[in-house]
């Protein structure tokens, strides 16, 4: 049952509630509360939350180069939330609030790439990250470290650390030889009370598991992630032994119980629901990873019996999350007596002019840097239909990751090999125009900083990497109508968790059950040979278990590269001059239902 939103005291009137007049002269506070027949102690105070930042400083699309908009009209930046953060520190006075974030903060945008690799503030004399700048002016208190913190690689995540005027928290980012926490594994504030009584909060930071086999080339034999709720449980009795009043861990991992990596991790991927259910000690989880919005959510500790507050804000600094405590002294001691958690909605504001002001540079270079000409295209190609037929823009993804395997394996062992590949519709946004083709463009084709890899696969593991993959589309009856809006995420799968392969035939049948889809495989007109054996140009994000796809994290690796794979489309594109995909499309998948194609 939620609990209702609370009235709250202001300074002054939680002043007059722990003073009282004898004769002319003040009682102290601590002679009053419960059982002398005057009102017990109490205070208010506000904890407020983002996540998910992912480089959103503006609110501005590198990707479209103009202002950001979606259908639902939200808007995205800290220069939105930091006025936000004015607002609420207005109505509760500051020293009554605090500040912290979930994860997930240096990498996302151009503008986060831009300072990682075109500019790095690695560099001797480098620039201070944007992010760190904008999230200082705010007055952060704390962050949990989030995957994509590790995707630039271990110096670059320390260069921010050193950069911000707040500590980054991971309980479970363990040293890989002393198996101590590699960062702060958490920080506690102190809240100034009109009683005399400060309230010490515990902000306890967790990070992701997946980190292990999502950014392996960067953490491993450095860092090792164990479970949220193995090391909740290790450091909540800790800081409450320290005295902490008041205990919020700020996780960067979902609610559900579940994870895209199998039995790769033996840990949890979206455990904060686990952590609340199973660690007493714990007032509230601001949660993270997932990218959902979840205003207030409350889990039973199965010990203690007590309700938990959990807050997911909308990823980009689309919402800013709000945990409201109340507390009354009891027996020498601040307890909370009630604790919920409510979003605020970044567009119904203006940007902050301190944090635009503060970043304009560095926008405008970005912005010149994306619109730079790299080549040409002869058609426009679109990715809005790409979730559901082959289109040539994911061709185009495709023949590039190919054309480089092929290339780094001539003259060895495997180049007589036919090469396959794997791609995913990222964007259902993405677009390269007809004309000037810009870095923005490549940029908004593949916005993630994945590497290539060459793996080895038989064809029977092809056709279950395919069966798996078709898993995205909803079961729909021959005959019954096709909506493309409820076509698929079947399972929440997300766009980038379903793979289209290039390379040979194949159909997919969504009138048949998971399992079941995969018809028609052929390689070079004939059915495929299921011992046959295939290169597949992967990205790293799939080759080291990301999505749990079989076979391919513990296939042969052929060759991998260190170069994003957004980079080689850019390369290519340079090194062709024009973009004709005349040269290169080719329908190579469809959906059908019992032989007949769905479009």
């Amino acid at each position: 049952m939620p609990l209702n939103r609370r009235t709250f005291l202001g300074t002054s009137a939680a002043a007059g509630a722990g003073v009282a007049m004898a004769g002319g002269v003040a009682v102290p506070a601590e002679a009053q509360g419960r059982g002398s027949g005057r009102p017990p102690k109490r205070y208010s105070f506000t904890v407020m939350g983002t996540t998910d930042l992912h480089g959103n400083v503006f609110n501005w699309d590198y990707f479209t180069d103009k202002e950001f908009d979606d259908k639902a009209h939200n808007d995205v930046g800290l220069a939105k939330i930091s006025t936000l953060v004015e607002q609420v520190r207005a109505e509760k006075g500051r020293h009554n609030t605090l500040m912290i974030d979930a994860g997930d903060t240096i990498q996302g945008t151009q503008l986060s790439y831009y300072y990682a690799k075109i500019d790095p503030i690695t560099a001797q004399r480098g620039p201070v990250h944007p992010m760190a700048q904008a999230m200082n002016a705010i007055g952060y208190d704390a962050a949990a470290l989030g995957n994509h913190e590790f995707n630039y690689g271990i110096p670059v995540l320390r260069k921010f650390e050193e950069q911000c005027d707040f500590p980054l928290l991971g309980a479970n980012a363990l040293d890989a030889k002393t198996l101590q926490p590699a960062f702060a594994p958490y920080v506690i504030k102190r809240m100034r009370t009109p009683h005399g009584r400060d309230v010490k909060v515990a902000i306890l930071g967790l990070t992701n598991p997946g980190i292990a086999i999502w950014d392996k080339a960067n953490v491993s034999g450095r860092m090792v992630f164990p479970g949220l709720e193995e090391q909740a449980a290790k450091f909540v009795p800790r800081l409450r032994s320290m005295g902490a009043d008041v205990v919020i861990v700020s996780a960067h991992s979902g609610t559900s119980g579940t994870s895209s990596y199998g039995d790769q991790v033996p840990y949890v991927e979206n455990a904060a629901a686990l952590v609340a259910e199973q660690v007493p000690g714990i007032d509230a989880i601001l949660v993270g990873h997932a990218h959902l919005e979840i205003p207030e959510y409350f889990v039973e500790n199965k010990e203690t019996g007590k309700k938990v507050v959990l807050s997911e804000p909308l990823k980009w600094g689309q919402r800013l999350t709000l945990f409201d405590f109340d507390l009354v002294w009891e027996k020498g001691r601040w307890v909370v007596e009630g604790a919920g958690s409510r979003v605020l909605n970044s567009n119904v504001v203006a940007e902050d002019p301190k944090i635009t002001g503060l970043l304009a540079d560095e926008h405008k270079k970005v912005v010149a840097y994306v619109n730079q000409v790299i080549g040409t295209s002869t058609a426009a190609m679109t990715t809005a239909e790409a979730a559901w037929k082959d289109e040539p823009i994911i061709d185009l993804i495709n023949v590039v990751q190919a054309e480089t395997v092929k290339a780094a394996l001539a003259g060895g062992a495997y180049a007589s090999l036919p090469v396959l590949s794997q791609a995913s519709c990222f964007s259902r946004t993405a677009q390269i125009p007809a004309g000037n083709v810009t870095i923005k463009d490549a940029a908004g084709l593949y916005p993630f900083e994945n590497t290539l890899e060459a793996r080895l696969l038989t064809g029977a593991q092809i056709k279950d990497y395919l069966e798996f993959s078709a898993r995205y589309y909803v079961q729909t009856a021959a005959g019954a109508p096709v909506d493309t809006a409820k076509l698929t995420n079947a399972g929440n799968t997300p766009d980038y968790n379903y793979d289209a392969v290039s390379g040979l035939t194949y159909e997919i049948d969504i009138a048949k059950p998971n399992g079941s889809r995969i018809v028609n495989l052929s390689f070079e007109g004939k059915a495929i040979d299921p011992a046959a054996e295939f290169v597949l140009a992967v990205n790293n994000y799939r080759a080291s278990g990301g999505g749990n796809f079989p076979h391919v994290p513990g296939a042969k690796q052929l060759w991998a590269n260190s170069e994003e794979i957004r980079n080689t489309i850019i390369g290519w594109v340079q090194a062709k001059g024009s973009v004709d995909g005349a040269q290169f499309a080719s329908v190579d998948w469809r959906l059908t239902r019992d032989g007949v194609p769905v479009f």
